[in-house]
């Protein structure tokens, strides 16, 4: 059961329908998914046919990853599940508008997952414009938050997602919360037309601390949910467990930022962006023969 005063919506990390299905189960409730290539990569039917040493055609790892949301999306009539389309450093907005608009095709709740770079913005603009739904991902900055707020000015609520990283952050040494607690103070300023996704979550302590830092939605992997579960779905970490075990991290500095400002105006590169960006190709291209 859904607690009581919980107010962030609750979304699976995972790329199997079993999964999903089962988190259900455990929760008694689930607001919606996540998927992207490394997600859909680790699906137990293509590491089986990828252990047969069985690749995909790209036609047929197209078709895969649509039934997988297909199942997913029935399990979830009323949430969002996001669907990631192909992109690396060379993938044109055409070319991420036009798998968009196939993916989006697929199910009736769907946000297609496009990356923080130029061309992935450039194609949440005119996505957005033509009332598509879109979740921009691998957001390491607030100048990256503010440029995709700016890009898709003029959305409805809950049209637009962003999904900020936290644990790969953590990973360089940098606090991932003061992202969540920056973006949300950030938004206050805005129209609300943008959603605060927290992704890349970690442990359980990002979960709860996602709940107080603002996070409209957060994502969460099956093994955190399950831990979440065992312990009564708590909205704060216990006080033995809520010292600051980030005193390590550096944190991460404040920007005042104008949201009115042209999208363009921002300086959205980062390296964990590019970084990610490389990942999920490389993910994505070891199914394919």
């Amino acid at each position: 059961m859904k607690p009581e005063h919980l107010t962030t919506k609750i979304f699976l990390d995972g790329g199997d329908p079993s999964e999903t299905k089962d988190m259900i189960a455990t929760l008694g409730f689930l607001d919606g998914q996540t998927t992207n290539p490394t997600l859909i990569s680790k699906n137990p039917e293509a590491r089986q046919r990828l252990a047969r040493s069985e690749k995909f055609t790209k036609k047929e790892v197209y078709s895969f990853y649509r039934d997988v949301v297909e199942r997913i999306s029935i399990l979830i009539p009323h949430g969002s599940v996001s669907v990631e389309v192909y992109a690396d450093d060379k993938t044109s907005a055409r070319e991420m508008i036009a798998q968009g608009k196939e993916m989006y095709a697929w199910i009736p709740n769907a946000h297609i997952k496009l990356p923080i770079t130029s061309e992935g913005l450039r194609a949440a603009e005119e996505m957005v414009k033509e009332g598509m739904r879109v979740n921009l991902t691998l957001c390491f900055s607030q100048a990256q938050a503010a440029a995709v707020y700016a890009a898709t000015r003029g959305a409805t609520p809950g049209q637009v997602f962003i999904s900020p990283f936290i644990g790969r952050l953590d990973d360089v040494h940098v606090r991932g919360l003061d992202l969540i607690e920056h973006i949300a103070r950030m938004h206050q300023a805005g129209d609300g037309h943008v959603q605060l996704l927290a992704a890349s979550i970690r442990t359980l302590d990002h979960m709860q601390s996602s709940f107080a830092h603002g996070a409209d939605i957060i994502t969460v992997p099956s093994s955190i949910l399950q831990e979440w579960a065992a312990v009564g779905m708590p909205l704060t970490p216990p006080k033995a467990e809520s010292r600051d075990t980030t005193d390590t991290l550096a944190p991460l500095e404040w920007h005042t930022l104008d949201l009115d400002a042209d999208w363009t105006s921002f300086d959205i590169s980062h390296p964990l962006t590019t970084k990610g960006i490389e990942r999920f190709a490389a993910d994505w291209n070891a199914l394919i023969e």
